[in-house]
């Protein structure tokens, strides 16, 4: 029974479809060789192959939502990395400015305190005085 069903639509595919003969010219207008490819607007609407023009301005419409919508979550994801950067790049700046501020007053008890001087260059620079004696411990 099925052989019956499926050799039936086969062949009734093959008779709806047109197959395009060769044009005698070869300098055939672009008219003739669109008709003798998909025929007449008579046999165009016979087999049912015009679409309506609500359905194209209909798929024109959801084609350019779905790209508005594309557009609008890469932007919307390139806005929050960026945030996240500024975000990171403030408090990194304001480590930075604390830093600045001990640095300076660092600098300035180097310059105003002898006893800060003292121990910065026994700290740093290994130095002694010349009545100390230095004895080193492993």
């Amino acid at each position: 029974m099925s052989r019956v069903i499926n050799s039936y639509w086969v062949d009734e595919r093959i008779r709806t479809q047109k197959v395009a003969p060769r044009s005698a010219s070869p300098f055939a207008s672009v008219r003739e060789i669109s008709q003798d490819i998909i025929g007449t607007p008579a046999e165009v609407r016979r087999r049912g192959g015009v679409i309506p023009a609500w359905v194209i301005f209909g798929m024109i419409i959801l084609a350019t939502c779905a790209i508005c919508v594309a557009v609008n979550m890469r932007t919307r994801t390139k806005m929050s990395s960026a945030s996240q950067q500024y975000a990171q790049m403030q408090s990194d700046v304001e480590g930075l400015r604390g830093a600045n501020r001990f640095l300076r007053s660092e600098i300035e008890e180097l310059q105003s305190n002898p006893r800060v001087i003292e121990a910065a260059v026994r700290s740093r620079l290994h130095m002694v005085r010349a009545n100390e004696i230095v004895i080193p411990v492993e």
